[in-house]
């Protein structure tokens, strides 16, 4: 009779807390749902959490770490999905761990998955970024090549957004395209490819009057052809 009673009062627990997490699944999927049509994105996130906790989820952890890289939240971002390059990473997680590292200064880790990236759809976006980091770490050969790989494949509407002013501003892909080459030519030998560089960032200043950025590298590499005075 005890036996039956213990199974009786285990079954009853078991049923109760199936019905609490299902409970508990519903409310956080409603207060998601809510706090995403009022755009509040610390709410969506705490119910995303809440629901990875009730549910274990992959897809989920993904998405939460995209939201926290939209929001500049980069270490939270790599909290959530780790750092490691994995076989079975999603493209989302790929392009999180990309986006973070960069942004974190991490120019070499960064690349790793801007690479898995690129090899998946290679585009001019990609090869842009890609030349960006591997200028940054000196591998000055393999930025021009992609480099010339995005110019070669670029499209009429591609656009690239800067930020190194107080208004942000975009340019044509192409004419960043143009900037970052001349950058790398102007490093690969200062003396050889200086009016190289300038002829190019020339260029990308024709295609885009107001490529601020461009505007102080050609005056800071034309400063270096002028002759000081004594």
């Amino acid at each position: 009779m005890k036996k039956i009673l213990c199974l009786v009062v285990l079954m009853t627990s078991i049923s109760m807390t199936a019905q609490t997490k299902t409970e508990l699944l519903n409310h956080f999927e409603n207060y998601y749902k809510q706090m995403k049509s009022q755009g509040d994105v610390q709410g969506v996130i705490n119910a995303m959490t809440h629901l990875n906790v009730l549910e274990p989820s992959q897809q989920r952890l993904d998405t939460l770490a995209y939201i926290y890289v939209s929001e500049g939240r980069n270490l939270e971002a790599l909290n959530t999905i780790g750092i490691d390059n994995n076989a079975t990473d999603s493209d989302i997680s790929t392009e999180v761990k990309a986006l973070a590292l960069k942004a974190l200064n991490q120019p070499k880790r960064a690349l790793v998955f801007y690479e898995v990236l690129f090899k998946k759809e290679p585009n001019s976006y990609l090869a842009y970024e890609i030349a960006d980091l591997k200028t940054q770490i000196q591998d000055l050969a393999g930025a021009k090549a992609s480099v010339d790989y995005g110019l070669a494949n670029v499209k009429p509407d591609m656009k690239k957004a800067f930020y190194e002013t107080q208004q942000p501003y975009e340019v044509s892909m192409k004419g960043a395209l143009t900037y970052l080459k001349a950058l790398i030519l102007y490093n690969m030998n200062q003396a050889d490819n200086l009016d190289k560089a300038i002829s190019l960032l020339d260029e990308a200043l024709t295609m885009d009057a107001n490529f601020n950025l461009a505007q102080i590298s050609k005056d800071a590499l034309v400063a270096r052809k002028t002759p000081k005075k004594e």
